[in-house]
């Protein structure tokens, strides 16, 4: 059941993202709201508050709450030499190296990055875009948060597309919205990553995929559809599904149920190099040999991967060619010119974590 806070939040949200409540209109007082909602005033208060935060609404002091114009409050500027960058994660894996290749394209051109991070909350990325809209960025480069997810941010993006903000969506893009993307073959990249499992000889395998994110649902999607394409049961696979805001005890705690099982697997897919990297370090401990006893598999080719012991099977994320595109297409948007969307193929690295399985 939801708060009561978040009832009136999401009402009159959606009231405000539909047009009904126009721009600078007042809200009722908060005893209008009280009696309307039959709620506390601590619950109007919050709800009041946390509209305020996310830009939606906005105080005159002694008058009440209006209904922010957000077309008016945003101009975009041609001239301005900052382009904004909107990732889930900033200072690890393989963010870094994603950010240091799209801002060596754009200083060519004497333009700056201006980077900010949602740790995957869709609060935070809205937050972000304001900020981002705020300083008047000549461009937006977005990875977006719980993609997999309804978009609540809709109605900042359809401002962005109404006046012509160049915005590029990197590795997922949000339903309904129409703008270009670089994005990876997560489906068919981690079928053909399951399928050289079962060419190994491996038929039980546990995926462990993040759902929050378009990634994962195609990565999961891709480890099912291996299985329907072959002669191995479905029934032989184990999956294991989470959030990005789960840690990793949730997530181990699911592995050890099947681990403990009469007929354990003999091979784990995990949706990304970080997760994998957690899963040996696990499996170490339980005494577990790799690959001899168990295979592991990961996806991205994080740089740390190669250094592992044993070195980590993977598909290969190109961090080097989606920063280069990114870069040059935002540019190409700013200076009135077409980008189109860019899919990769990831390329599966084959090393010691994977064997075949002992019996």
């Amino acid at each position: 059941m939801k708060n009561d806070f978040m009832i009136i939040k999401e009402r009159i949200k959606e009231q405000i993202t539909s047009g009904q409540l126009k721009a600078n209109q007042k809200l009722p007082t908060e005893d209008d709201l009280i009696s309307q909602f039959k709620i506390s005033r601590y619950a109007v208060r919050k709800a009041l508050g946390q509209l305020e935060s996310e830009n939606l609404i906005y105080r005159i002091q002694g008058s009440g709450m209006y209904i922010q114009d957000l077309n008016k409050k945003w101009n975009y500027n041609p001239e301005s030499k900052t382009i904004g960058l909107i990732c889930t994660h900033i200072a690890d894996y393989i963010f870094p190296k994603l950010i240091s290749h799209i801002d060596s394209i754009i200083a060519k051109k004497g333009y700056s990055l201006l980077v900010a991070n949602t740790h995957n909350d869709t609060s935070r990325e809205r937050l972000r875009l304001i900020n981002m809209l705020d300083s008047q960025v000549a461009g937006l480069i977005v990875e977006p948060s719980e993609s997999a997810k309804p978009n609540p941010n809709l109605d900042i993006y359809q401002i962005i597309s109404h006046d012509k903000v160049p915005l590029i969506f990197i590795n997922a893009i949000y339903p309904k919205l129409h703008f270009p993307v670089i994005t990876n073959t997560d489906k068919q990249s981690e079928k053909e990553l399951v399928k050289y499992l079962f060419k190994l000889g491996h038929q039980k395998i546990i995926g462990i995929f993040q759902t929050d994110d378009l990634q994962g649902i195609n990565r999961m999607q891709g480890f099912i559809e291996a299985y329907q394409e072959s002669s191995i049961t479905l029934s032989n696979s184990f999956l294991i599904m989470y959030s990005s805001h789960d840690n990793f005890k949730t997530i181990s705690d699911k592995l050890d149920l099947y681990l403990n099982n009469n007929q354990p697997p003999t091979a784990i897919t995990c949706y990304n190099d970080q997760l994998a990297i957690l899963v040996v370090d696990k499996l170490k401990k339980m005494k577990y040999c790799i690959p001899q006893d168990i295979s592991v598999c990961g996806f991205d080719d994080y740089d740390g991967t190669s250094y592992l012991t044993p070195t980590l099977t993977t598909m290969k994320y190109d961090t080097y060619s989606i920063g280069k595109e990114a870069g040059q297409g935002i540019l190409k948007l700013i200076h009135g010119k077409e980008f189109h969307s860019i899919t990769h193929q990831p390329q599966i690295k084959i090393r010691d974590s994977t064997a075949q399985p002992h019996n």
